[in-house]
């Protein structure tokens, strides 16, 4: 057996650390079902050692003026961009993105992130007018202490560093738990933060599971703030640990995303809607599962779609090449087995794909492109996250039934709207009950924030509104300018 890349140590107060106590996890390769590296899940010693680091370094990096934070930020972009392969490397065989698109979209979305802050970082007014109607009144956007910060395996440094770079710039001192499941490329992430040098304390890494150490972080008086990424079942189970220390608790949740094709949609609106859903082989809280398409053009979406699943290869993770990998567990794999069941068990028609393992696979998690039509949304796999490569298609005769299924769900994260009449997008795109509407393929501009409403929570990352969410508003009076 090959030795396994030992990762057992935590980043705290500026070096590389022994956990307390032993506690081995080996992390699996979803292609091949194969440990290939071991961390440690934290104690509550070690949350408490990097708690403790983070509010002794708080006064000082708060204090620190923002030109200097934003140049630590700026060396660690840098050093990203020479590790960026290893953090694409680390994704690929943790959570079984293919290696080209871990470096190109997991890894890079690390890198425009932090450039996206670096830009907004330096137009920001830590204070600012209340308005022209209140001359002496100001805004005071200040950091709120120690953030504790919980993050997924499905795009691993897309939201680490959503997180980690807006919290350092904003003051903020952090303690990171990634994912148990895929710690590996917040590991290299660490080590480049070591490498640019912040200050001990300002940045801190505890492996652990979210019952251990994410409930150490959410409940621990010292930790001012958490900010979550992963189920809605998990982001409740978190708000409620916070509750009685009263601090700040910033969700992104799941999502159930609508894609509503009119007959009057361009050619395209079907393949891109279905390649995306199959996109991250499923795996994204902003995946259009839900295809609702006008009825003249339903069964011909039907057939596009299937042609696109049909098409959709299905390989390791480790070759090269445009097709999607595994999903990240054999706990994952057996949902989306189950909920593909259910699929077919309350009536659905199966398109393609199906319950399995793809033809010629005897190992690894990899799931069928799947796609079912004459889907009623009262159906399990109309109503449930499956964060898998399953696409249930619904008919509707009216832009009011499509509206109304659109919204009939408890999630709330990304709609999308597929029609060539301009009026009736805007229309649809101000009615959708989500935080982000996409129209016709056209993605959100650069410094969008990311996030939504209902049970897809209420956090929102990235841009402006991403630094904001770690900073607390004070609003002063009697300001004197003169005294500047």
């Amino acid at each position: 057996m090959t030795e396994l890349a030992d990762y057992r140590k935590f980043y705290i107060d500026g070096a590389w650390v022994e956990p307390a106590q032993a506690s081995d996890l080996e992390v699996i390769d979803p292609s091949n079902e194969e440990p290939f590296a071991v961390i440690s899940l934290g104690a509550q010693a070690d949350t408490d050692r990097a708690v403790a680091a983070a509010k002794a370094a708080f006064p000082a990096w708060a204090a620190t003026p923002p030109a200097e934070r934003l140049a630590h930020v700026e060396r660690i972009l840098k050093i990203y961009q020479k590790r960026s392969n290893d953090i694409g490397d680390a994704i690929t065989s943790e959570m079984g993105a293919p290696t080209s698109m871990s470096r190109e979209d997991q890894a890079g979305s690390g890198s425009f992130h932090i450039e996206t802050f670096v830009d907004e970082f330096r137009k920001f007014e830590f204070i600012r007018p209340l308005g022209d109607h209140a001359p002496t009144s100001m805004v005071a956007w200040e950091p709120i202490g120690v953030v504790g910060l919980i993050t997924p395996w499905n795009w691993p440094m897309n939201q680490v560093t959503l997180k980690v770079i807006p919290a350092l710039l904003a003051g903020n001192t952090v303690v990171l738990k990634p994912s148990e499941i895929a710690p590996i490329s917040s590991m290299v992430f660490a080590e480049v933060i070591d490498e640019a040098g912040l200050p001990k304390g300002v940045f801190n890494l505890v492996n652990g599971d979210g019952a251990g150490v994410g409930t150490q972080l959410s409940t621990h008086p010292d930790v001012d703030m958490i900010s979550f990424t992963g189920s809605t079942r998990a982001g409740i189970a978190i708000t409620k640990a916070a509750a009685d220390s009263v601090k700040k608790v910033a969700l992104e949740l799941g999502g159930k995303g609508a894609n509503i094709v009119f007959a009057d949609a361009d050619d395209k609106a079907v393949k891109r809607g279905a390649r995306h859903c199959f996109y991250n082989s499923g795996q994204s809280c902003n995946a259009p599962t839900r295809m609702l398409v006008e009825r003249s053009a339903y069964e011909a979406a039907i057939e596009t779609a299937r042609e696109v699943a049909e098409k959709t290869a299905v390989a390791s993770a480790h070759d090269e090449g445009a097709h999607i990998g595994p999903v990240v567990s054999k706990q994952q794999w057996d949902k989306i087995q189950g909920l593909i069941q259910a699929g077919i068990d309350e009536g659905a028609r199966l398109v393609a794909g199906g319950p399995g393992l793809p033809e010629g696979v005897n190992r690894g998690y990899f799931v069928r492109p799947t796609v079912f039509a004459d889907v009623t949304p009262d159906m399990t796999i109309a109503t449930q996250e499956i964060f898998g490569p399953v696409l249930s298609i619904i008919p509707f005769d009216t832009e009011e039934e499509a509206l109304e299924i659109a919204n009939d769900t408890i999630y709330g994260l990304t709609n999308y709207v597929q029609t060539q009449d301009g009026k009736r997008r805007n229309r649809l795109a101000r009615a959708l009950k989500s935080g982000m509407v996409e129209t016709n393929g056209v993605g959100r501009g650069r410094g969008a924030a990311f996030g939504g409403v209902k049970a897809s929570g209420r956090a929102r990352e990235g841009g402006v509104w991403g630094i904001e969410e770690f900073m607390d508003s004070k609003q002063i009076s009697g300001w004197d300018a003169d005294a500047e």
